[in-house]
């Protein structure tokens, strides 16, 4: 789960940059014109995470359903959901989470933020564990979270240069407020490979995967707009416009019949937004439920052998 990632600045959509440097030597799949249900985390998490679609969403009507999150549990999938943000927004208050003690890594945290770095410390210590249920495991990002955007990265990823090491965002140059931007990007990046290469090695005992969304996107001085969380009809693109990505394993493509050709044209062609989260990562888990709409699932129509649920 990504934190305020616009699809602008990604490699995968055009970008001039190479910000997507660590993930491109895997087979990613991105998904095109792919929009946020808010403009900020403590909207988008719960819409996304919820049954219904952006134009149905009520927040006190989401807090008495179950979530995403719930469904997958009452399914009998094994769930742990990491943080390193702002916390899940009440999307997975039932299920085992952690959210990550800002002063648990000297090296990796200053008592008020950890790079993002952390939560492969907490995963490798959850595959450490034997794989017995199918299994989903978040990891909540802090990502590209501003305006400190030069705290969400290490210097030996300080790639792109001159950056902007303040906070007074407005105040930096054009060119240094993008390159900070691009570093939090490609640090990210960084992290998402990090995940591959470990889902990779746990090919011997399970058939692995991994889906990567933002919450929303970032404005960075266009139009004299900064940062995030303006009123949805009147949002800039930069704001709504996010990343979709997956990565799909030849086991569990094959386990589970998906025709990663077909996903790729599909990807390249269709139209998206979080309004698929729910119905496609039920189906990509085999879990059936009422509330499952096979016109969201981003993966039904690549299956090659889809059941009528």
């Amino acid at each position: 789960m990504g934190e305020t990632a616009r699809a602008k600045n990604y490699q995968y959509y055009g970008y001039a940059k190479a910000t997507n440097a660590h993930t491109s030597q895997y087979d990613m799949v991105a998904f095109q014109n792919t929009t946020s249900c808010g403009t900020a985390t403590a909207v988008s998490l719960p819409c996304m995470f919820s049954s219904m679609t952006r134009e149905e969403y009520e927040p006190r009507r989401a807090r008495a359903q179950d979530t995403l999150i719930d469904v997958l549990d009452h399914g009998g999938i094994n769930l742990l959901w990491l943080d390193n943000d702002s916390g899940c927004k009440g999307v997975c208050d039932r299920v085992k989470h952690i959210n990550i003690d800002l002063n648990s890594d000297p090296q990796l945290c200053d008592g008020h933020y950890c790079y993002d770095q952390v939560l492969l410390n907490e995963l490798d210590k959850a595959l450490a564990t034997p794989v017995e249920h199918d299994t989903m495991i978040v990891l909540h990002i802090i990502g590209s979270h501003g305006p400190t955007y030069y705290l969400r990265y290490p210097d030996e990823h300080r790639k792109f240069t001159p950056d902007c090491q303040r906070s007074d965002i407005q105040n930096c140059l054009d060119e240094e407020l993008i390159n900070t931007y691009d570093n939090t990007i490609l640090y990210s990046d960084y992290i998402i490979s990090q995940v591959i290469q470990r889902l990779q090695a746990q090919q011997t005992v399970a058939d692995t995967a991994l889906v990567y969304v933002s919450d929303h996107g970032e404005s960075l001085g266009e139009s004299g707009m900064y940062l995030h969380g303006a009123p949805y009809s009147i949002a800039p693109s930069e704001q709504i416009e996010i990343p979709l990505l997956s990565w799909i394993s030849p086991q569990f493509s094959q386990e589970n019949g998906i025709d990663l050709d077909c996903l790729k044209h599909q990807a390249a062609s269709g139209t998206y937004s979080h309004d698929n989260l729910f119905s496609s990562l039920l189906g990509l888990m085999n879990v059936q439920s009422d509330v499952y709409k096979v016109q969201l699932d981003i993966f039904a129509q690549c299956r090659t052998s889809i059941e009528n649920k």
